[in-house]
């Protein structure tokens, strides 16, 4: 039968290379695998897991798969479950982006020969960002999508000069890694959706923080009315479609 997958795990299909070696790491019961080696898209797949359930359903998924050859499933920390050259593209998904960099960071080793990097970060987009920028991947496309009212974002890289997307532009560096250079260049609408929603977000902090006639929560009061000023000013620039 046929796997059916996300919208958002179809997006991050859309971004794996005709015939690539991929891993998936954090695989989600394999979902992600199956499809790609289903679909001609994949030659090869590597699903890793660190806890024993997850680990086990993949192996369920794609036990026809690995039977013929074409996957395998692997219980270990991140990329420790990959051999140095085995796979072209790395996919991690649909975990925080602290962890992502924790991933990515352990496995510096093992990204040697990888030419894309497909990175799907629940929260923290931004820590992402700045790890790609430090240790020499470029940004080439960036998505945003909305599935069930949550608002991803996906960002692929590959070697090359990171400082590449952010030249060019009116914003500095440090809000380009906030924002998405390549998201920011093109200004789709969720990206507005998204800033409007992080701008009610610190609303509600202000409201509460105001409450309290504390010095901290001066302190924090007055924080976050200028992170509320900056998030208006490029709420306006998406508003208007302007830099």
């Amino acid at each position: 039968m046929a796997v059916t997958i996300s919208e958002r795990l179809g997006a991050i299909a859309a971004y794996c290379p005709k015939g690539a070696r991929v891993a998936d790491i954090g695989s989600d019961h394999a979902l992600l695998a199956s499809f790609l080696l289903e679909n001609g898209v994949a030659s090869y797949v590597v699903a890793g897991e660190v806890n024993e359930g997850p680990y086990r359903a993949a192996q369920k998924q794609l036990a026809d798969l690995i039977a013929n050859g074409l996957a395998s499933v692997r219980k270990g920390d991140g990329l420790a479950v990959l051999r140095p050259g085995e796979v072209d593209v790395v996919c991690i998904a649909g975990m925080g982006g602290q962890l992502i960099v924790s991933i990515l960071e352990r496995g510096k080793a093992k990204l040697q020969d990888v030419r894309r990097l497909i990175l799907q970060p629940n929260v923290g987009e931004e820590r992402v960002r700045r790890w790609l920028w430090q240790n020499g991947w470029q940004l080439s496309r960036e998505t945003i999508l909305k599935e069930d009212d949550v608002i991803y974002e996906i960002l692929v890289a590959e070697p090359g000069d990171p400082a590449q997307p952010y030249s060019g532009q009116e914003r500095s560096v440090a809000e380009l890694l906030r924002l998405g250079p390549l998201l920011w260049r093109e200004k789709p609408p969720l990206l507005l959706e998204k800033w409007s929603r992080e701008r009610e977000k610190l609303q509600r902090i202000l409201a509460q923080v105001t409450k309290s006639q504390s010095a901290e929560a001066s302190a924090r009061a007055q924080a976050v009315k200028q992170e509320l000023n900056w998030l208006d000013e490029v709420i306006r620039c998406l508003q208007t479609g302007k830099p």
